[in-house]
């Protein structure tokens, strides 16, 4: 699990994500709302694919609302079999607050 959780403002544009995701070399950014979202380097693809101004584009717009998450205590094997069935690549993990996030990178390199 990576623990360095980076947030975006769900009013930050799609270009801005981008730019926090290469400065922090992460590829996927929790999105502070009322119920936490997440916006992936995915979106940020899609945005441009979708012939969007990723500069007047906000997060908002992209992002994925009320993704799942999981407790710290999670044991591997489940984290990626939901991320299988779910068809995600990233789980926030959640106690009383945010305290990382599990990638399929992360799984990849855990089982390499």
């Amino acid at each position: 699990m990576s623990t360095a959780l980076v947030t975006v403002s769900p009013d930050a544009s799609v270009a801005e994500a981008a730019r926090l995701m290469r400065e922090r070399d992460v590829n996927a950014l929790l999105v502070p709302t009322t119920e936490v979202g997440i916006v992936t380097s995915t979106d940020v693809i899609d945005t441009v694919a979708e012939d969007l101004d990723p500069g007047e584009t906000p997060v908002s717009a992209v992002m994925t609302e009320a993704v799942e998450t999981v407790p710290p205590g999670v044991r591997l094997t489940e984290a990626a079999a939901m991320m299988e069935t779910l068809g995600i690549s990233h789980l926030p993990v959640v106690d009383d607050d945010f305290v990382g996030m599990i990638s399929a990178t992360d799984i990849t390199a855990e089982v390499s």
